[in-house]
This record gives C-alpha cells, structure tokens and sequence, in this order.
C-alpha cells in the first residue's frame, strides 16, 4: 500500500512542480512547450501500450483480445464524452499571454476545471497499474503520467494570472488539480483490488483513455505551431526512453 501512496503523492506533486515553473518564468516558448508535451506524449504512449494494454491482453485470458479492445474504446468513449460536457480549452496552451490581458474569469476557470476533470482517469490510470501486482510497470505507468503533468502545471499559471486571479489563489487551484489525480490513483487501484476480475477491462480502460488524450490533445497541440519535426522526434525519445525503461526494470 505504501507504493501506492507514494505514487499517488508524486502523481499529483507533478502539477505542483509545473506550476512553481510556471510561476517562475511566467512565459515559454513554443517550441519549449511543444518539445517538452511531445516528450511527455511518447512517455505516456509508451506507458499505455506496454503497461495497460499489453498487460491487459495477457491478464484476459481466452478472450484478452476482445476485452482489451473493448476496454481502449469504452475509455475513449469516455473521455470524449467529458470533452463533450467539459471542454478542455488545450487551445489556452498556445496563446500568447498578451491575449490574456483581458481573459474572462469564467473561461479561465473552465479550462482550470476541464483539466482537473481530465486528470481523473489519469489518476485511474496509475492506480490501476498498481493493482495488476507488477510494480515496475505500475511505476513506469505513474512516471509517464507525472512527466505529462509538469508541463501541464506550468500552462495553468500564466492565463490564471492574467486573469487577475491572486497568485495564492493561482497556486491553490494547481494543487487542486493535482489533488483530483491523487484521487483516481487511489480509485482505480482500490476498484481492481476488490475486483480483481476486471483487472484486464480496467487496464485496457485506462490505456484507452491516455491514448485518447494523446490523440486528440497532446499531439495536435505540438503541431500548431511549425515545430511538427521537432515534436515527432520528442515524442519518439520519450517513447523510447520508457522502452529502455521497461526492458532494464523487466
């Protein structure tokens, strides 16, 4: 149990260190965001193939193959059904702070909302990992995640800042955030651990989720700005940097 919170605080601590980045630079390039949500797009790729939905083959028996593609499209279905009642503005990533200045309180908070609501299943995600019993990739899963969430952390800051939200209140908003993805850690790994049968539904839930929000926000976020090269080859490192990761911990 004691991993399990301790990878639960990581997880959420993730946010926190982005946000204290973020309160530091205020600003960052494009090309810094898109190089680092690239990096972090082919970590969490790489978690949810070989610690979700491989795993989620393997645990399913005779009939592994269709659970686990059922799982991937019922967690996408999911998530975007979320998007559907909550928008996640990803768009606010790519703006220029100047278009801030004149933010509307209530959209600021809407995009500080959608994020914590899609850091839940993120949550999930890791806590899942944890009760298919292997540690290492339940390890590998939660670092991928808490990689993404750093930059994550750091886009919060600024729009809420511009929107003339107290730096306190800024802060205590990302740690919100973070405390939502503590939350679905603890969530997925107590629901699989009391139901260990849907262990091989579940983690291919969780690998459809991540891929969803790889898909459909991470990778078009990178290619807005004309650093499409440099994103792929981000995404591809950090895919294979959690391959190697995988192979010496195996």
């Amino acid at each position: 149990m004691f991993p399990v919170i301790l990878t639960a605080t990581g997880v959420g601590a993730a946010t926190v260190i982005g946000a204290v980045i973020g309160f530091i630079f205020k600003k960052f390039s494009h090309r810094f965001a898109d190089i680092v949500i690239s990096f972090a797009a082919g970590v969490m790729l790489a978690a949810a193939v070989l610690g979700l939905i491989l795993p989620s083959v393997e645990y399913g028996g005779k009939y592994g193959l269709l659970i686990t593609i059922a799982g991937i499209f019922v967690g996408a279905v999911c998530l975007n059904l979320v998007d559907k009642l909550v928008p996640h503005l990803h768009s606010l990533m790519g703006e220029d702070t100047e278009k801030h200045n004149n933010a509307d309180f209530n959209k600021v908070m809407l995009f500080v909302t959608a994020i914590a609501i899609h850091n839940l299943p993120e949550g999930i995600a890791a806590g899942v990992g944890f009760g298919s019993g292997d540690t290492s990739q339940a390890i590998m899963i939660a670092g991928g995640i808490a990689l993404q969430n750093i930059p994550e952390g750091m886009v919060i800051i600024s729009p809420m800042l511009a929107a003339g939200i107290k730096p306190r209140k800024t802060f205590i908003c990302a740690l919100l955030t973070g405390v939502v993805e503590v939350i679905g850690t603890f969530i997925g790994y107590f629901a699989v651990s009391i139901a260990s049968a849907i262990l091989p539904f579940a983690l291919a839930f969780a690998g459809g989720t991540m891929l969803y929000v790889i898909s459909d926000e991470m990778i078009p976020e990178t290619h807005l700005h004309g650093n499409e090269r440099g994103a792929t080859y981000a995404l591809l490192t950090g895919f294979c940097v959690m391959l190697v990761s995988d192979v010496l911990l195996g």
